[in-house]
């Protein structure tokens, strides 16, 4: 029986990396984004997707989103909760508020709730049983400078992954968490050209390939439902994360 999954924020990036990889896999990939275009984009023609545009912040919508999936195959067998914004850098106080919301319910509530569609769903379903895998950060560890709102938010994501894997043991439902450091997207080019250190001065830093990061979370949704990866950490060798103080 061909797999499936559901991939937020698929109009780009990593999502739209992490969608191929699946496609290519012989998957069956649900693209959800806000915007219909970028999620065209992505599947290309592509057997196999099926473009869900919805906003991750509004309950019916991805509720809705969820339900078409499971009734186009008939279960739900991954979701890859991505979808995410950042804010430029600078300290709280000069942050404005309505944009930390903003952040906010996009990276974290957003989450919770594409996290409660597709755990319904694969609680319901029957075999029960299926995966979820939280696009983490390295921020989750180690903040950047100015990046409060961002780094409080993959904090968030992280209780909520050690939350999940417990809540989804007697249904076998896994959950997984990948944190990335320094994937090339659009998001991350202007790390190429500098961007401040923690020492106050601005600096170029090495990226890698976002193929990277995709083959990572295949690996992650390939594995049986007895076994699983609670946190990985996929990451630009030469970045200055470890060492960082």
């Amino acid at each position: 029986m061909t797999k499936t999954i559901i991939v937020t924020g698929a109009g780009s990036g990593v999502g739209r990396a992490t969608a191929h990889a699946f496609l290519d896999a012989g998957w069956n990939v649900g693209l959800v984004g806000r915007r219909p275009d970028p999620l065209e984009e992505t599947a290309a023609g592509r057997a196999g997707a099926l473009v869900l545009p919805c906003d991750v912040t509004e309950t019916g919508a991805i509720d809705a989103a969820v339900a078409q999936a499971v009734g186009a195959w008939g279960r739900l067998d991954a979701l890859f909760n991505n979808a995410g914004i950042g804010l430029p850098g600078a300290p709280i106080d000069e942050l404005d508020p309505g944009e930390i919301h903003r952040l906010l319910q996009i990276n974290v509530f957003g989450a919770f709730l594409a996290a409660r569609a597709a755990f319904g769903a694969m609680r319901a379903q029957d075999p029960q049983g299926g995966r979820i895998v939280n696009n983490g950060s390295v921020s989750a560890h180690v903040p950047r400078w100015g990046s409060a709102p961002y780094t409080a938010s993959k904090h968030a994501i992280t209780g909520l992954t050690r939350s999940l894997s417990l809540d989804g043991r007697p249904f076998d439902i896994a959950c997984g968490q990948i944190d990335i450091g320094n994937a090339l997207t659009p998001m991350a080019a202007q790390m190429q050209k500098g961007v401040p250190q923690a020492d106050g001065s601005i600096a170029a830093e090495p990226v890698m390939d976002v193929g990277v990061v995709a083959r990572s979370v295949l690996h992650m949704c390939e594995l049986p439902l007895d076994a699983n990866v609670q946190f990985m950490t996929v990451m630009a060798s030469k970045m200055p994360y470890i060492g960082r103080g």
